[in-house]
C-alpha cells in the first residue's frame, strides 16, 4: 500500500501512472474509518483504475474549536481498515501545512443559497471550509468521481454545486448511509458516545421512519411538531434542527408538491456529540 504524506509526492506518483490508470477514483474522508468510508471505497474499486483515499481532519469547517480538538485521528488503524478492502489503495494523509500551505483560512462561495440551510444556520462558515478542502483535493488527486455518503446530504449537494460551479472535470457521487444494527448512522462521531449513548441513540433513526409514514398524510408543520414532542423525552438528548426540504434547492417543505422530491434532516446532540442524519420522504 501507498501512503504518502505531501502533495508534491502524490502528484509525481500520480503522474507517472497516469498512462495505465483509465480512471480515478477518489474518497474524501476525515479518518476515524467506519463500514460506511469502507462501502464507499469498494464502490470506487469497482468502477474506477485507480483509487486514492484522504485522510484529513480540516480545520477550517470547525467553527467549534473543542470539536476540532476532540475529533479522533486514527490514522494507524484507519490504514489497516483499508487494507482489509485493498492494498492497492493510494491514501493520501497530509499536514495542515501542506494543504493550506501557511494560509489555514477558507475560500468563499456563493452556493447559489443551499449553504444558508440547517448545517450552515447553526455552523457559520462551515460550508466554506467544505468548499475550500474539496476543491483543494480535487485540484490536487484531479479524480475522474469522486464519492460521499448520503448521510452528510446537504454537503454532498454543496459539493456538486461547488464543482458546478468552478467547473472542475469531475462526477461527484452520493452513497447510500450504512447503518449500526440499531439503526443509527454510522459516524467518527459515534466513538466518543457510551455504550448506552449508542444504544438510546437508535431512536433518531426510529424518528426518521416515523417521519416517512407521517409525511404520507400531514403536513410538513404536523410532523415537525410531533417529532420535537418526541425528543422532549430524552432528556440526555437536545434537538438542534429538523427539517423537511426539497431534496434540490434544501428549502423548507411550506406546502408539499406532487412535483418535488422531499427528505427530512435532523441534528442531535447526545451529550455533547453532534449527530446528523437525514431519510428520503418519496
Amino acid at each position: 500500500m501507498l501512503i504518502f504524506k505531501t502533495q508534491n509526492e502524490l502528484v509525481s506518483h500520480l503522474n507517472s501512472v497516469s498512462n495505465t490508470a483509465t480512471s480515478i477514483g477518489f474518497v474524501p474522508t476525515m479518518g476515524a474509518l467506519h463500514q460506511g468510508h469502507l462501502s464507499l471505497l469498494k464502490e470506487a474499486l469497482q468502477n474506477n483504475s485507480l483509487v486514492v483515499i484522504s485522510i484529513f481532519v480540516n480545520p477550517t469547517q470547525f467553527n467549534n474549536p473543542e470539536d476540532l480538538a476532540k475529533y479522533p485521528r486514527t490514522l494507524t488503524s484507519d490504514i489497516e481498515k483499508i487494507k482489509t478492502v485493498s492494498d492497492k489503495i493510494i491514501v493520501y494523509a497530509p499536514s495542515v501545512d501542506d494543504i493550506y500551505e501557511g494560509k489555514t483560512i477558507s475560500q468563499h462561495f456563493d452556493f447559489d443559497g443551499l449553504e444558508n440551510q440547517m448545517e450552515g444556520k447553526f455552523r457559520p462558515g462551515h460550508f466554506d471550509g467544505v468548499g475550500t478542502i474539496v476543491k483543494r483535493l480535487f485540484e490536487i488527486v484531479q479524480p475522474t468521481n469522486a464519492y460521499f455518503g448520503e448521510k452528510d446530504f446537504q454537503q454532498l449537494q454543496i459539493v456538486k454545486k461547488m464543482v458546478q460551479k468552478t467547473k472542475l472535470p469531475v462526477t461527484v457521487l452520493g452513497c447510500p448511509i450504512f447503518r449500526e444494527p440499531n439503526g443509527l448512522a454510522m459516524s467518527s462521531r459515534n466513538e466518543r458516545l457510551s455504550e448506552k449513548e449508542r444504544n438510546e441513540a437508535a431512536i433518531i433513526f426510529k424518528t426518521l421512519l416515523q417521519t416517512q409514514k407521517l409525511f404520507k398524510t400531514k403536513s410538513s408543520n404536523e410532523v415537525t411538531q410531533i417529532v420535537v414532542k418526541t425528543f422532549e423525552n430524552y432528556k440526555n438528548f437536545e434537538l438542534e434542527y429538523f427539517q423537511i426540504a426539497d431534496e434540490a434547492t434544501l428549502l423548507p417543505c411550506i406546502r408539499k408538491s406532487k412535483t418535488k422530491k422531499y427528505r427530512a434532516f435532523i441534528a442531535v446532540f447526545v451529550n455533547n456529540v453532534r449527530l446528523i442524519d437525514t431519510i428520503s420522504l418519496n
